[in-house]
């Protein structure tokens, strides 16, 4: 029997320009990934996919640039469920970083009680084809219900046609959730798209949200996304109340066009035109989702 293949992913653009926005005070990232080092944090025999290394000083080195304050680390699927990498980057950031866990069926109350301890605020489910597809629907029944009592939400990874396929389903959801990359629809598209046309009904939803990040995985064009631009802009008009923001970095599995995070921001910054929008999306929202325990930041 051959041994598996696992394929490897590009890495960020290391030379993150510093953008042209300032973003406000207590502005979050509130999407983003540690991956490694591999040599103290490693990878999931299971994976995916391999990375290269992009650790916590990397993540921290961004913010400066960015003028970002807080985030929100996204466990990584090539960790697997192992949290120590995001507990230890949470750890380390002295309040200003939360997370999101990957769970495996077998979790008990007492384990997520110590993620809790530890910064996790929500638990991610990935859907997307090229990640393992569809979860065990009875496993994410049962961790919804496990992580209700700790006023966690959960956050979706979805293909674009899962949006429509999955809406009936996403919508009966009992605790807050939230859809990554503006559900990874196509810009080619457009914006009468099913898919879409299923994302903007599911936000009339007041438990739903979404994050209006991944242009480079939205846009039909490459660089720089600005096809993207009105898909979050109409995400924006109907909750603006509910929208997150995030880098996405170090931007795994990008097949096209690697971002330079400085210029992620600034694309933000002309998707949202009004100052006060812009604060609700980098600082009030994230404060209510991942803040609402009343510790300070």
């Amino acid at each position: 029997m051959s041994e598996r293949v696992i394929p490897g992913c590009k890495g960020p653009d290391p030379d993150t320009r510093t953008p042209r926005y300032k973003a406000p005070p207590g502005a979050c990232d509130a999407h983003c990934h540690i991956f490694g080092p591999a040599a103290v944090f490693p990878y999931a025999a299971d994976r995916a996919y391999t990375p290269p290394d992009a650790p916590y000083e990397g993540l921290r080195r961004l913010h400066d640039i960015l003028g970002i304050e807080r985030a929100v680390i996204v466990h990584a699927s090539c960790h697997g469920s192992d949290m120590a990498v995001t507990l230890d980057g949470i750890a380390r950031s002295g309040g200003r970083y939360r997370g999101v866990a990957v769970v495996d069926p077998g979790v008990t109350e007492a384990e997520l009680a110590r993620l809790h301890a530890g910064g996790i605020r929500g638990v991610r489910f990935n859907f997307v084809r090229h990640l393992g597809g569809m979860p065990d629907m009875a496993f994410f029944e049962r961790v919804l219900a496990q992580v209700e009592p700790l006023g966690w939400h959960v956050v979706l990874h979805l293909d674009a046609q899962d949006v429509v396929a999955l809406a009936p389903r996403i919508d009966a959801i009992r605790i807050p959730f939230v859809i990554d990359h503006m559900g990874r629809v196509k810009a080619k598209g457009g914006l009468e798209q099913p898919a879409f046309q299923s994302l903007l009904g599911l936000m009339r939803n007041p438990l739903a949200w979404v994050k209006i990040c991944g242009a480079e995985r939205v846009s039909s064009e490459g660089a720089p996304f600005r096809d993207a631009l009105p898909f979050a802009r109409a995400l924006v008009g109907v909750a603006p109340d509910r929208v997150l923001w995030g880098t996405d970095w170090p931007h795994p599995n990008i097949a096209g066009d690697m971002p330079n995070d400085g210029d992620l921001l600034d694309l933000l910054a002309e998707a949202v035109e009004d100052e006060a929008t812009r604060h609700r999306i980098l600082v009030d929202n994230p404060t209510r989702l991942y803040w609402n325990d009343g510790e300070s930041a």
